[in-house]
């Protein structure tokens, strides 16, 4: 199972403001000493040794996540945020997939917004099959591609479209995909990958409650001992308070509700708009902090970044 993130971001898309490459810039040549530039092996030092929000970037595109399953020749998608786009611009070529499965955590725009540009939709030889727990995807998408949203609409798109609005799991070859509804305005919800003892939950999109935390049937079933969880880590505390019943989650309490359910992986996902990469970054080391004063062993956090993957 091949985990690759496309869109990272919540709101609309983000792009990296010049502002930020400048400052960028200048703390690196800040950092540059004479030995550092000596010969080749010196600067490849210099730049391995770099923070990570001066060397990369997290990404601006709203949420996508897509998984790969080992021998299959279909891609399951989890969200079409402006990530899809990206998505689509790889898997643009004649001998790409042709099969793809997109699940939708709920309809807000953020997480639809990337669909009318989605190349392979536009492919007669693609076959896409788009799912929903919430009734009306088909409606919602075909509104989005209507005057004076969107001058194309959705029958010009060529490939073969399948609507499944689902009430139980979903095999997608060897592969399970089950969902639960999760804490947020309008609803959302939660899907669990399952392959060959493996599991991969996205989460995006939810406000955790005790609830959550309590040793119910339902919860341990779809949530202890994953793998992976890539949930929504959008606010520090202070901010989750500030913001409460916004449907977000803060970085804390994704690591006590990991820590709770002995998940292996955490990765903080739907990353606020206005951050740049260093207050992200800082974000991802007070939640490692945070697992470190708490004593919590067992518990690998990260942060999503667009074109980065995780293989299971």
């Amino acid at each position: 199972m091949v985990i690759h993130f496309w869109g990272v971001r919540g709101s609309l898309p983000s792009p990296l403001h010049p502002t930020s490459i400048r400052d960028k810039i200048t703390a690196v040549v800040d950092k540059i000493l004479i030995e550092d530039i000596a010969d080749n092996e010196s600067k490849q030092r210099f730049l391995d040794g770099l923070p990570g929000w001066l060397y990369s970037t997290v990404g601006g595109n709203s949420p996508c996540v897509s998984v790969a399953i080992e021998g299959q020749d279909e891609i399951i998608v989890f969200d079409s945020g402006s990530g899809l786009r990206e998505l689509g611009v790889v898997n643009s070529s004649e001998d790409s997939c042709k099969n793809f499965h997109l699940f939708f955590s709920h309809f807000h725009w953020d997480h639809i917004l990337g669909f009318p540009f989605f190349d392979p939709a536009y492919n007669p030889s693609v076959t896409l099959n788009l799912y929903s727990p919430q009734p009306g995807l088909k409606e919602v998408l075909l509104g989005q591609m209507t005057v004076p949203y969107f001058p194309i609409p959705m029958d010009v798109m060529a490939s073969t479209k399948h609507f499944h609005h689902i009430d139980k799991t979903v095999m997608i070859g060897p592969a399970a995909v089950s969902f639960r509804k999760m804490h947020h305005p309008g609803g959302s919800y939660s899907y669990q990958v399952n392959h060959n003892g493996k599991r991969f939950i996205y989460a995006t999109d939810t406000e955790l409650d005790t609830s959550d935390f309590f040793p119910t049937e339902e919860n341990a079933a779809f949530f202890k001992d994953a793998d992976v969880i890539v949930m929504d880590s959008q606010y520090t505390m202070g901010e989750a308070i500030a913001k409460y019943n916004w449907g977000h989650n803060a970085i804390n309490l994704s690591v006590d509700f990991a820590a709770n359910w002995g998940i292996k992986h955490l990765v903080l996902f739907h990353h606020d708009p206005a951050y740049d990469d260093r207050k992200l970054h800082s974000m991802l080391q007070a939640a490692r902090g945070y697992l470190q004063r708490m004593g919590i062993k067992g518990l690998e956090v990260s942060l999503a970044m667009e074109d980065s993957e995780i293989v299971l």
